[in-house]
């Protein structure tokens, strides 16, 4: 598994991440669970990803990976969901570092990110500052924030956050002209979210409602031509292996389909030649589209 440096942060992760998304469904089976979240340190595997908004998500990583917290990376995500307690607000942030610290059976987290947090919240400063309170105690090793357009614009100038997690895919490339560059600039790490996008090619005729369907209309307009590689691992390697972005998170509950997006990310990057034809299309067509949340 190829192992990138996570900007400037002194982090090393792999190319593919797991997003934990999915595994945080209570109808998921425990030891199904663990069996996935261990064969994906296994696979060289060194992100994972998760929420405070991912259900059991948290508790399950902390339950099956307490004894392996040295061979990965922890990513969560704060700022809303604590009873009693104001979304957005600085008690609220603190309130979520100290959740996810127990809930994930570890005595620091590696990135917490503020988790699309509204613009004017981010240039109040009190979350930040609850943030970067957490990291000069020791509770976490980069404050980050995830989100996209406007805020992620801003959260890359402030100067406050030592890594980003952003939309990169096929679909959704608005990032990689106006945000990834500076990110780069200035030594952030990136996480790649939804790098399948969504995986549109599942469906024939417009999903409508399902969470694919904004990519899906995005596809059709692009038309693009996949150089005889399954979409799957056209998506993967474009997203994985972009300029900025130091690792890809892919969700899934399958011990198979984790299996699979490994063997993609092994392949490494895609032909320049085809990057190339991929990035004028979406110029092309797709230049004014904002970054999907």
């Amino acid at each position: 598994m190829h192992q990138h440096l996570f900007g400037s942060t002194g982090l090393a992760t792999s190319a593919l991440g797991l997003g934990a998304g999915q595994i945080g469904n209570a109808e998921q089976d425990e030891a199904t669970v663990a069996r996935l979240l261990n064969a994906a340190l296994d696979l060289g595997i060194t992100l994972i990803d998760t929420a405070r908004g991912y259900g059991l998500s948290e508790a399950r990583i902390g339950r099956h990976l307490a004894h392996r917290r040295a061979e990965f990376v922890l990513s969560t995500k704060i700022g809303y969901g604590i009873d009693g307690v104001a979304d957005w607000t600085g008690p609220c942030v603190t309130a979520g570092i100290e959740a996810a610290l127990q809930r994930l059976q570890t005595d620091h987290l590696d990135i917490v990110h503020l988790h699309s947090c509204p613009l004017p919240v981010l240039q109040n400063g009190e979350v930040i500052a609850a943030l970067l309170k957490a990291k000069d105690a020791g509770k976490l090793r980069v404050a980050a924030y995830s989100g996209e357009n406007a805020e992620l614009a801003w959260a890359i100038a402030s100067g406050h956050f030592g890594s980003i997690e952003c939309s990169v895919n096929l679909f959704d490339q608005r990032s990689l002209w106006n945000d990834l560059p500076v990110a780069a600039s200035k030594g952030l790490g990136v996480i790649a979210k939804r790098p399948l996008g969504n995986a549109p090619w599942r469906f024939a005729t417009q999903p409508h409602g399902d969470y694919a369907e904004t990519y899906w209309l995005r596809a059709q307009t692009l038309a693009y031509d996949a150089a005889g590689l399954p979409w799957d691992e056209l998506a993967l390697r474009f997203a994985a292996f972009a300029p900025g972005v130091s690792s890809a998170i892919v969700g899934t509950a399958s011990l198979d389909n984790l299996k699979r997006n490994a063997r993609l990310a092994e392949a490494g990057p895609l032909p320049a030649a085809v990057v190339e034809r991929l990035r004028a299309r979406f110029q092309t067509v797709g230049a004014e589209w904002g970054g999907e949340l």
